[in-house]
């Protein structure tokens, strides 16, 4: 995906969107609240899936510790992690501490394990690897033996080792599983994939979040490589200005905040001119029912 992202921010630059009117528009940050408390958080975060998983000791960190340091200093805060993600929440933990802004994250991980006690031990890992002693979040990643982790994980929110409870998945033939264990039990968040050429979370996993009071993270809001690639060499169509667009990322992530239920989607995010960028999709404003459905079509018509 890198390759093909980069491709379409030159088309952007050469368009004259320069990166100073990338960070110009719009002021503040969107900021969308965690329905079971109430806590707001800035409307897109940070995910550490693949691009994260380097070696601790080597010249890839730097980029990955520049990345952080600029969208923190931008306003983020949500970075999700999983122990499933390779080095990654070693690699992350060190950057946190390198830099001092474990304070200033809201960190996320995940739990996939079976049985308790290797839930427990997996967990136990990432809060070292982490190098914390509480994390934000923590979730069932992709929905493996949620009847023994979210009592544990329960148990873990009572003694305020972490805040918050979910469950994630991202493929849609988990829906129905999904679906039932947001009816069944009191989830916090929830996260699910969901993009503009991918919308089959908004027919019924994104109502029944809202109705339910659980806030949504969205994973691969650029459907992996798929958006890319479908607008590779194409330059914006004027009427994205209606929504303060600038760039095809802020494209695709603002039609994934426009939805009402969503919290935060968490881009892979590797480089700091793409924290920058995406950042600016919560900005400004966003596309109404009528500019959705015209995203819609048009990327359905490339």
């Amino acid at each position: 995906m890198k390759l093909h992202r980069r491709a379409v921010l030159a088309g952007s630059l050469a368009a004259g969107l320069l990166p100073g009117r990338l960070l110009a528009q719009g002021g503040e940050l969107i900021r969308r609240p965690i329905p079971s408390t109430g806590e707001t958080v800035p409307a897109v975060g940070i995910g550490t899936s693949r691009r994260y998983d380097v070696a601790p000791d080597s010249e890839g960190m730097a980029p990955l510790r520049e990345t952080v340091a600029r969208f923190v200093a931008l306003g983020g805060t949500v970075i999700d992690t999983a122990p499933d993600y390779g080095r990654a929440e070693e690699v992350l933990g060190r950057i946190l501490k390198e830099t001092g802004l474990r304070d200033k994250v809201f960190l996320c991980s995940k739990v996939a394990a079976r049985g308790r006690e290797a839930g427990q031990a997996q967990i136990a890992q990432s809060f070292r690897r982490l190098g914390t002693d509480r994390i934000d979040l923590i979730a069932v990643h992709n929905l493996i033996d949620p009847e023994a982790q979210l009592p544990l994980l329960r148990e873990m929110k009572d003694s305020r080792r972490i805040r918050y409870l979910g469950a994630t998945t991202w493929a849609e033939k988990q829906y129905g599983d999904l679906e039932a264990l947001m009816k069944a039990q009191a989830l916090d968040v929830i996260q699910v994939n969901y993009a503009v050429d991918a919308r089959q979370a908004a027919e019924r996993i994104l109502p029944l979040a809202r109705d339910r009071g659980i806030a949504v993270m969205v994973n691969v809001p650029f459907g992996r490589e798929r958006l890319f690639t479908l607008v590779r060499g194409r330059e914006l169509p004027p009427w994205a200005a209606e929504f303060d667009c600038a760039s095809w990322p802020q494209f695709f992530l603002k039609y994934v905040l426009s939805h009402e239920a969503v919290t935060c989607p968490v881009p892979g995010t590797a480089q700091v001119r793409y924290a920058e960028d995406n950042l600016g999709g919560a900005r400004g404003r966003l596309p109404d029912a009528a500019l959705r459905r015209k995203m819609e079509e048009f990327i359905d018509g490339l």
